[in-house]
């Protein structure tokens, strides 16, 4: 028998400045992850005039892949490999911190010169725990490269993992999927039934999920052998994701994920002394370590 949905109504909305808006689905009290998927969220939308823009200084990682998705805009990426890649709608920047890295998350020049609008999706994936140490690498996929599905009424990217028969060709470590989807008012669309634990964003628009209603900037997870249908009530834009469950619990704080408590105070001391690699071409700040 399939499992209700279950509706996510706590998330938070942080107000970063120059009406730049990022609401947190995950993780939160209800859900602390889905699949490998411990860190989800909404960015904007936000319009930024001109000389404005977004400014996320040199930070740390370990124990994760950080994937970035967008709608609207761009975010030049840096990081301590020495990589540099501006991500654009349709794209995917994947980067997996493995033991450690440091990168920095800007508003490319030319964007910043002439004001812009900014919207998407950011994602921290969980790596497994026999590959959490791994050696930090960093790629970036043309859209071409994504695999494209249609069905009536229904038009998807696969951004990574695999899903209605297709796979993206995004490195990932533990089975799981990750897509955008548009919905013509009407449509229905069976969610990926070969991954047990399964997420609904709803950027815009609004569907039913079983007996769930589910409205713009809300969230939904179910797990379970099966899963209700997706219905769409008027035009919808939707992140379907999730996997296979985590292989045990994880701990989060800052921007570091383990799974354990002492591998996280040694990545708050490396930070605080400044013993991870500095990023190139952007190696004049960054984010202190919190109190």
């Amino acid at each position: 028998m399939e499992a209700n949905p279950t509706l996510i109504a706590d998330a938070r909305v942080h107000d970063l400045g120059d009406g730049f808006m990022v609401r947190r689905m995950l993780p939160v009290l209800l859900t602390r992850h889905v699949g490998p998927f411990v860190f989800f969220d909404h960015i904007g939308p936000a319009t930024f005039s001109a000389g404005k823009g977004m400014d996320v200084r040199p930070h740390p990682h370990i124990g994760l892949a950080t994937v970035t998705w967008l709608f609207d805009g761009a975010i030049r990426h840096r990081d301590s490999l020495g990589s540099l890649a501006d991500i654009r709608p349709g794209e995917v920047n994947w980067m997996t911190s493995g033991h450690g890295i440091v990168h920095s998350e800007r508003t490319p020049p030319q964007e910043r010169q002439d004001g812009h609008k900014l919207h998407g999706i950011q994602v921290w994936v969980a790596l497994p725990q026999a590959d959490a140490e791994v050696d930090p690498e960093f790629h970036h996929h043309d859209r071409d490269a994504l695999p494209q599905i249609r069905q009536p009424g229904v038009e998807a990217v696969l951004i990574a993992g695999s899903a209605y028969g297709e796979r993206s060709p995004v490195k990932v470590f533990a089975p799981m999927f990750f897509l955008e989807v548009s919905l013509a008012a009407g449509a229905e669309l069976a969610l990926p039934q070969e991954h047990a634990e399964r997420g609904v964003h709803v950027v815009e628009g609004a569907v039913s999920w079983g007996s769930l209603e589910i409205g713009a900037a809300q969230m939904a997870v179910q797990a379970g052998a099966s899963a209700p249908t997706l219905r769409a009530h008027e035009a919808s834009r939707l992140m379907l994701f999730g996997g296979a469950p985590l292989d045990g619990e994880r701990h989060l704080w800052w921007n570091f994920v383990a799974s354990t408590r002492e591998r996280i105070e040694q990545a708050k001391a490396d930070w605080l002394a400044q013993r991870l690699p500095k990023v190139p071409g952007d190696e004049d700040e960054f984010i202190p370590l919190p109190p």
